[in-house]
């Protein structure tokens, strides 16, 4: 495939799924605001969450800055017992459940069986594994939790999810990078209309934000080092663009059939129209030059949405404000989208909730179900001066209010994982 060649969107198959699967509800927990009314109002708000990080001296470090999530309290979520057997990652996705199920007002108890759970972490529980190291090599083993074999890998906060309301259907947990809520978010739906679950429980945890996990990424010199004004650290597809800047949250999407979904009376966000997954098999920490395969992605998931390019409305893309990743992507959309590409406004929300690794995808997600509403598309924080080989529709100033109709999400991982999802309008109505 050349360089100039854009995606075919040629005919959907015959064998298409007939079940639908739409969005009943949202269970943020991020930095810009939790639930739905609280993220919602932090984008709006449009304020950047990002300041020095207090979890940890970050001293040592050539980045200082991060998004944290301020003030949460497991107690408001679980009681006592629960607060202290599970560790901030497992403590935030349950949280996050919770929210995303009250919000849908969901039975869990009615069909347990085919209510699943699909969360993706790009970490899991590292950061208390982290803290339980220093206090073996300090103390000996009889100071490390007799919690930490439960709690440090990627699906112990599925489980807790599992366990605390009874659900008994496919407990799915990926680790893809930074792709991972959006691949989680694109499995349920391909579980749901596949019959294989009723109603899933999709989205992405991450509580990084300690001292050596931290260290790790600033080794690698992929964050910025704007220690000096945090609030304009991330600046997605901006020319002064130094890096991403890591953040903690969570956030989980009920997906649910639509029929099922239209008979209880849920309120509907948004459908889930298309979801598409490649990898570039190039490079652990540099994307593909060409973009061929994450434009792959984005075509597959129009395809099975079918959705022609020029009927997409808006695109929330993943951009993550490092150098390289935003003028790639700038050419993705360009590969895949061709003459569309300049004609859809785009933006990306790092600037506000920073880059919450493998949650962050689900996040963004989450921001895009709440647009079709609101009609209101949310700018690009800090995107000051635009990077000339960024040259496409992006967000500036305060917003747009516009109509939507057709949603397509972008998110881009290590190792050259690439996802995307289609979402669009439901009218709500039976048929």
């Amino acid at each position: 495939m050349g360089d100039d060649t854009t995606i075919s969107h040629g005919p959907p198959s015959a064998t298409a799924e007939t079940r639908r699967v739409v969005i009943t509800g949202v269970g943020p927990l991020t930095p810009i605001g939790s639930g739905r009314a609280g993220l919602w109002q932090g984008v709006r708000g449009g304020q950047s969450a990002v300041r020095r990080i207090t979890r940890f001296d970050p001293a040592p470090f050539s980045s200082q800055v991060a998004a944290e999530v301020q003030g949460f309290d497991p107690h408001d979520y679980m009681d006592n017992r629960r607060c202290r057997r599970l560790d901030r990652f497992s403590q935030f996705g349950l949280a996050a459940a919770l929210l995303a199920v009250e919000d849908a007002r969901l039975d869990v108890a009615d069909d347990p069986e085919m209510i699943g759970i699909y969360l993706g972490s790009a970490l899991g529980g590292i950061a208390f594994a982290e803290q339980q190291h220093l206090d073996y090599v300090k103390d000996g083993l009889r100071s490390v939790s007799p919690m930490l074999a439960l709690t440090v890998f990627g699906g112990a906060s599925s489980c807790n999810i599992a366990i605390e309301l009874g659900i008994t259907g496919p407990n799915i947990a990926n680790a893809n990078s930074c792709a991972s809520g959006v691949i989680a978010i694109g499995e349920a739906f391909r579980a749901v209309r596949g019959g294989h679950a009723n109603v899933v429980l999709a989205g992405g945890v991450e509580t990084p934000l300690a001292p050596l996990t931290f260290g790790s990424f600033a080794l690698i010199k992929a964050m910025s080092t704007a220690n000096d004004a945090p609030e304009r650290a991330s600046r997605p597809f901006d020319r002064r663009r130094d890096g991403f800047v890591m953040a903690e949250g969570a956030a989980v999407l009920i997906l649910e059939e639509r029929e099922r979904a239209l008979r209880r009376g849920a309120r509907i966000y948004a459908e889930v129209l298309g979801y598409g997954a490649t990898t570039d098999a190039h490079h652990m920490t540099a994307p593909l030059p060409s973009g061929e395969q994450a434009a792959r992605a984005i075509g597959l998931a129009l395809d099975e949405a079918r959705v022609a390019p020029h009927q997409l409305d808006y695109i929330n893309a993943h951009g993550s404000s490092t150098p390289l990743n935003d003028r790639t992507e700038t050419l993705v959309f360009k590969r895949a989208l061709g003459e569309a590409a300049g004609a859809t406004p785009i933006s990306g929300t790092k600037g506000l909730h920073g880059h919450a690794l493998g949650a962050t995808g689900a996040i963004e997600t989450a921001i895009c179900a709440m647009i079709f509403e609101h009609g209101w598309l949310p700018p690009t924080t800090n995107l000051d001066e635009p990077d000339p080989e960024c040259d496409l529709d992006y967000i500036r100033g305060k917003g747009r209010s516009r109509r939507v109709d057709r949603v397509l999400k972008t998110s881009f991982g290590f190792g050259g994982i690439n996802a995307a999802l289609v979402l669009g309008r439901d009218d709500g109505r039976s048929g």
